[in-house]
């Protein structure tokens, strides 16, 4: 089985540094479609599946290995071994984020910049924390995707993507959600909702660029500001957008600050 395979890799572009797209929950690379064209003109993209998800090989997928997030950030590095040139950035949506910031704990000194959208290390609420949801929240979740993951699809998705004025866009998120396999996709949920990466993140040192939109039903606000102050060289861009998938939604808005960030960083000049 090649790394190809298993996790769908497409490469486009050029440039001296390589950046990596890595998607979310209940997605595949289609997520990026929208910033694809406009990282590819200055970077090397590479774009992939998470084992599970999209053009993946599913017969890869292994329960225990896959039954926390470094599973999958093993995974990373493999492809940063395999396909990566020149400096790596990764740019994560949601759970992506974690799994890039887990990849860099894995093997430290190769992700050389990190933008994080929508991510979040913790989700239910604790004593001096805002994660967005109570332990009942979390778990009636859980069990809502257990009982009718079809049926929570539907419902959730155009909730989750927001994008008022923008319903195909909520569409297209329910035929995401859709086409991944729901027994996986169960799994998935209950590692992300369920884990608690505070500790194992906080103090990262690679630099960092948090996107988070004003308005999102999954990460708060606070969440970013979290993030803000435990990583010690980021800084958190707050767009104005309704909805858990910028990158969908407010493509020119995570463009602009990314751009604005990988400067910064003297990335992107070919």
């Amino acid at each position: 089985m090649t790394l190809q395979k298993r996790n769908n890799v497409h490469m486009a572009g050029g440039g001296s540094e390589t950046l990596i797209l890595s998607h979310g929950f209940g997605c595949d690379q289609s997520m990026w479609k929208f910033l694809l064209p406009h990282f590819i003109k200055r970077f090397r993209v590479i774009t992939y599946d998470l084992v599970g998800a999209g053009q993946s090989d599913l017969g890869s997928y292994d329960r225990d290995k896959y039954a926390s997030l470094w599973g999958y950030a093993a995974d990373l590095n493999e492809l940063i071994d395999e396909y990566a040139e020149g400096p790596v950035i990764l740019a994560g949506h949601s759970a992506g984020a974690m799994i890039g910031a887990l990849a860099d704990l894995q093997l430290p000194g190769r992700i050389a910049a990190h933008a994080m959208i929508g991510a979040s290390p913790c989700y239910i609420d604790a004593a001096s924390y805002i994660g967005g949801f109570s332990p009942d929240e979390i778990h009636s979740l859980l069990d809502t995707l257990d009982d009718n993951y079809l049926g929570w699809s539907s419902t959730m998705a155009p909730v989750l993507m927001g994008a008022p004025g923008q319903p195909a866009l909520g569409e297209e998120l329910i035929n995401s959600f859709r086409r991944t396999d729901a027994q996986i996709a169960r799994q998935f949920a209950r590692i992300i909702f369920l884990s608690d990466h505070r500790q194992d993140i906080a103090g990262l040192q690679t630099p960092a660029l948090i996107v988070q939109c004003c308005d999102d039903p999954v990460v708060p606000v606070a969440v970013g500001e979290y993030l803000h102050r435990v990583l010690p060289n980021s800084q958190l861009s707050v767009i104005d957008n309704i909805g858990h998938y910028p990158q969908l939604s407010a493509p020119s808005a995570c463009s602009a600050v990314m751009d604005t960030f990988f400067t910064q960083c003297e990335f992107g000049h070919g």
